[in-house]
């Protein structure tokens, strides 16, 4: 280790012979043995000695004729070391080694740098970087004078070159952070104070001379190619933004005099001065929109998110420091703003977030008329051309053009309506959002689904998310097919909504709902937005003072467009054709509209061949559907948005919402009880049971008054319906005299309105079985449950200590024996005879009336006089209601319906059944659309509940096992097939032996060994081991049975 010279004179000692050496023989050699002696000496000794160390290393650099790359290589990197190591404090000095290193890449033959090597250039870079931050206290802001324009004017245009021109990477980004060392936008700490107005000014004016050159060549590298690397663009736009913000500064330029001062300098370099005179702003500013857009147009798709967040950046310091001089770039850095504020990259949307706050608070927008003013005419355009731009851009296109419309309106805040007051933004708006939002209703799925079952009418609000009613229906676009855009469309209604003219918009987007059923979905859709939004639900204020609509108000808005979502025409629409009424005409009430109701003064029908007006079609059905689902969630949504408020409107919007969720549609049933668990969430009731209960006096009052003008109010039975299946005992006192109406409309209307009744009754039986359980049925199942068990955990030891006796045998073969004769009926009169005479009731002392019977419970009452009618519709012309009534009798009467089934019923069922399995094995995909599929579909669905519940004997479960073998057949449509596997897993509860035998006969996945020799081998048809048409059916039912 080599000691530390710390003196001048130590210092001096050592380097004096090497400095000799060194000018009189200029060598590499001697450049390095000088630089090896430099490490030695202490900072404080060079500071003392810096001249006379750089004046050898000068003195090579400056001695003329041609000299070796290397050898200025080793100077330059010895001069840096030097510079690094001390300070420059003579400007002088400054200017000479700026010149100096400058020159070492200038070649007199051109205007490009030098072709020197990669080498030299990087030391060089590095040696003016280094030399600028040695320059000590306000020398440096002496070095800035004009005198030094051609200088520094040389060595930007060298730096622009490299990072333009060259190649290495390296090269580029040191060249770039050299150029932000010339210009003082270097960030270390070495970095001069903050300047006055003056320096400000006099910087200014020396740095407008190169404005144009570093301008138009950085904007060339920033939009280069993309290869070139995210670090090299990054740097290029902070140099650029930097730069143009501190020369069109607006503070700077309104000190500007009108007149040019004259300069003492010299001739030659006056003429390359710049005077930021009024002309001169307009003209350069002209000039850099057109270069700020065509960066733009390049960063805002960068695919790094680096360089998106310093565009971003970009934006952020010239509309602040420069939105008077740059006034033409407003539109086109805002836009580039708003463009990103759904950036795919977490760090580029804080940061858009942050900027646009920061703008919100600073009233950049609000304040400065002239930005409101293009924001007004940029929002104007957008809505213009968003139509054209929903139907001719990609999802991708989609996504970026709605970020943009969300973002202005962020950025306009309560200046929106300056743009919502005027009719023609309005409606260029208006006709964007709602061309947007066409819903594609081609999908005949949605009208085929069916609620078979009731078991999407029972649920709970605690399955829902803290925000119910954003769950919003998945549905299908015509222009777009991501589902982030229509998340972006619900946060620009949403924001119209929170910051326009409440009234001005509802009434606007209603007088669209009204004026065609082709706007009418899109135009409810905004509408619930509208609303959410202005509840402040979900909806980012950038805009802290603004004040929200009043409750009261928001209140009344609810209300009337709730009176429109449920009036009569918008309520009640025709969803499918097959109905209940299965042959009344339909009169359409408003033949005008495309929307076809079927409530008030309408029936349904299930063929209009026969009649002038015309079928509706599945689009026509499809929409309505979606109509009332919209119309359904928008209820949800005022719901959360009025939050406890919303209880004063329970009386007009909770019965059509329970008609909706008996709804036999599918999507419709499920969207109508989302909606009533939004209602719970909203006025604070604990379940559908709670929410039902608290308001049944009113709901029962309802049904009570409809049930009395039937053909009106044709959808009451299935309030009922959801009430029942909904609520608990308590709620039987109430409808009580609501049943007894019930079942006098149905003697009425038990031609036209049988399959509405009987699912209402169905719901009553099963409603009064669950409130009511038979306590003793169950303790008996309890007792024989425990009494199983017990035996077996006591014969399993004597099971293994004892064998059967030939006793045994005996006694089991005439036990069965027995009793096969009893289930036959062959028991003689004398056997009779023998059976226990049944005691008689005791009669209680305290009995007056022992002769009067006792009234029956009121569930008992009920559930009489329900069976009495359910058995004059057994003889229905109507297939569905037959089999509605069987499962209905069934679950509590299946000793009295089994023999009449087994007799009349079955054969018939199962004979259809047969006879429509080759029909349905040959179809194509269009059978499933037949109403013989869906008979076919619905005896399926009904059998195996009605086997198990009437437990029918061995030989009627063949009969429906045989019937529906065929329907196991890979060849059978895939609904029918699972329909089939359903009547097995039935089959297997009643009598699982015979199940797997009649399985196993037709595919056998095992061979079966006997246990003993002596024992004849089993052979089943099945255990062929090759596979069938059914192997596939057979394997899942068989998995279930084990």
């Amino acid at each position: 280790m080599m000691a530390v010279f710390d003196t001048p004179e130590e210092a001096f000692g050592v380097l004096r012979p090497v400095c000799v050496q060194l000018t009189k023989t200029q060598t590499v050699e001697n450049v390095e043995h000088l630089q090896t002696r430099l490490q030695a000496v202490s900072d404080s000794a060079l500071q003392e000695l810096q001249q006379y160390i750089l004046f050898p290393l000068r003195f090579t650099l400056k001695t003329p004729g041609p000299k070796r790359e290397r050898l200025i290589q080793s100077v330059v990197e010895c001069l840096t070391f030097v510079l690094s190591s001390t300070c420059v404090k003579e400007q002088e000095l400054l200017r000479e080694l700026f010149s100096e290193l400058s020159a070492c890449l200038y070649s007199p033959s051109s205007q490009k740098p030098a072709a020197v090597s990669e080498e030299l250039k990087l030391a060089v870079i590095q040696g003016l970087s280094t030399l600028m931050h040695s320059a000590y206290g306000d020398i440096i802001l002496t070095f800035y004078e004009p005198s030094i324009l051609p200088r520094l004017g040389f060595a930007v245009s060298l730096l622009l070159g490299l990072a333009e021109q060259e190649k290495s990477k390296q090269i580029k980004i040191a060249a770039l952070k050299c150029l932000q060392v010339l210009l003082l936008q270097c960030d270390c700490q070495d970095h001069p104070r903050s300047l006055d107005e003056l320096e400000q000014k006099q910087l200014g004016d020396l740095f407008a001379s190169f404005l144009p050159g570093i301008s138009t060549t950085l904007t060339r590298v920033i939009t280069g190619d993309f290869k070139q690397g995210h670090r090299i663009v990054v740097s290029s736009l902070k140099i650029f933004y930097k730069t143009v913000s501190f020369i069109m500064a607006d503070e700077q330029l309104e000190r500007i005099s009108k007149v040019q001062a004259k300069s003492a300098v010299e001739h030659r370099v006056a003429e390359l001065m710049v005077h930021r005179e009024a002309d001169w702003v307009k003209n350069t500013g002209d000039k850099l929109t057109i270069l700020i857009k065509k960066i733009i147009e390049c960063v805002s798709v960068h695919p790094h998110w680096k360089v998106r967040l310093e565009l971003v950046e970009l934006v952020e310091d010239l509309l602040l420091k420069c939105s008077q001089s740059l006034v033409e770039s407003a539109g086109p850095l805002l836009k580039a703003l708003v463009g990103l504020v759904n950036d795919e990259s977490p760090e580029v949307q804080a940061q858009c977030n942050k900027v646009l706050r920061h703008f919100a608070d600073q009233k950049v927008v609000v304040v400065n008329k002239a930005l409101a003013d293009i924001l007004s005419e940029s929002l104007h355009s957008l809505a213009t051309s968003l139509p054209r731009l929903m139907t001719s851009q990609d999802d991708q296109g989609k996504f970026s053009t709605l970020s943009l419309l969300l973002g202005y309106l962020k950025l306009l805040g309560p200046k929106v309506n300056f743009v919502l007051n005027s009719v023609a933004h309005l409606q260029r708006l208006s006709k964007a959002l709602i061309q947007v939002l066409e819903l594609d209703v081609a999908d005949i799925k949605i009208v085929e689904e069916r609620r078979w079952n009731s078991d999407g009418l029972n649920a709970s609000p605690k399955t829902s998310a803290t925000q119910p009613w954003n769950h919003i229906q998945r549905r299908y676009f015509r222009f777009f097919t991501d589902e982030r855009i229509f998340m972006l469309l619900r946060q620009v209604c949403q924001l119209l909504g929170y910051y326009g003219h409440l009234y001005l918009l509802v009434d606007h987007f209603m007088e669209l709902y009204r004026q065609s059923v082709v706007y009418r979905k899109q135009a409810a859709m905004i509408l619930n937005e509208l609303v959410t939004g202005a509840a402040g639900l979900e909806v980012e204020d950038l805009h802290e003072k603004h004040i929200k609509t009043n409750p009261e108000e928001l209140r009344e808005i609810v209300t009337s467009i709730l009176e429109e979502y449920t009036s009569q025409e918008n309520w009640y629409l025709v969803t499918c054709i097959e109905t209940e009424e299965m042959g009344e005409e339909l009169m359409v009430e408003h033949p005008g509209l495309q929307a076809i109701p079927s409530g008030e003064h309408t029936s349904q029908v299930t063929s209009f061949l026969a009649f002038s007006k015309p079928s509706p079609t599945v689009c026509s059905m499809n929409s309505n559907i979606w109509q009332i689902c919209i119309q359904l969630e928008g209820i949800g949504q005022f719901a959360y948005a009025l939050g406890k408020d919303f209880c004063l409107l329970l009386m007009s919007t909770l019965y059509p919402v329970l008609e909706k969720a008996g709804d036999q549609t599918l999507l419709i049933s499920q969207v109508a009880t989302s909606t009533m668990m939004d209602i719970c969430h909203a006025c604070g009731y604990d379940s559908l049971q709670h929410l039902i209960n608290q308001n049944s006096d009113y709901l029962v009052n309802g049904i009570s008054l409809n049930l009395r003008h039937l053909a009106l109010h044709p959808h009451t039975p299935k309030v009922l319906e959801v009430m029942l299946r909904n609520s608990d005992a308590s709620l039987l006192p109430l409808v009580a005299d609501v049943v007894q109406d019930v079942l006098a409309t149905l003697d009425q209307f038990y031609d036209k309105r049988a399959a509405s009744f009987v699912s209402v009754l169905h719901a009553l039986l099963a409603a009064l079985a669950q409130w009511f359980p038979d306590t003793g049925h169950l303790r008996h199942l309890q007792e024989q449950s425990l009494g199983e068990e017990g035996s077996h955990l006591n014969q399993r030891p004597a099971t293994l200590e004892n064998s059967t006796t030939a006793e045994d045998i005996e006694q089991f073969l005439l036990n069965y024996l027995k009793e096969k004769d009893v289930a036959d009926g062959n028991v003689s009169d004398f056997d009779n005879e023998e059976e226990e005479q049944p005691v008689p009731p005791k009669v209680e002392e305290n009995d007056t009336h022992p002769d009067v019977e006792p009234p029956l419970p009121l569930q008992i009452q009920i559930a009489m006089d329900v069976m009495e009618r359910c058995i004059h519709l057994l003889s229905d012309t109507n297939l569905q209601i037959r089999l509605k009534v069987l499962c209905t009798l069934g679950s509590k009467c299946g000793d009295f319906l089994r023999s009449r089934f087994c007799k009349d019923v079955l054969p018939k069922l199962a004979g259809s059944l047969v006879t429509q399995a080759p029909i349905s094995a040959r179809a194509g995909p269009v059978y499933s659309h037949t109403l013989a599929f869906k008979l076919q579909l619905a005896v399926l669905q009904g059998l195996g509940p009605l086997c198990e519940r009437l437990d029918l004997g061995e030989g009627d479960l063949n009969k429906v096992a045989d019937a529906c073998l065929i329907y196991l057949s890979a060849k059978q449509p895939v609904k029918l097939q699972e329909a089939a596997r359903s009547v097995f897993l039935h089959l297997m509860k009643v009598d699982p032996d015979s199940t797997w035998f009649l399985l196993s006969e037709l595919y056998c996945p095992m061979q079966f060994t006997p246990p003993h020799p002596s024992l004849h081998p089993v052979q089943l048809r099945g255990a062929s081991g090759q596979q069938n048409l059914y192997t596939a059916n057979v394997l899942h039912l068989l998995k279930e049975l084990q």
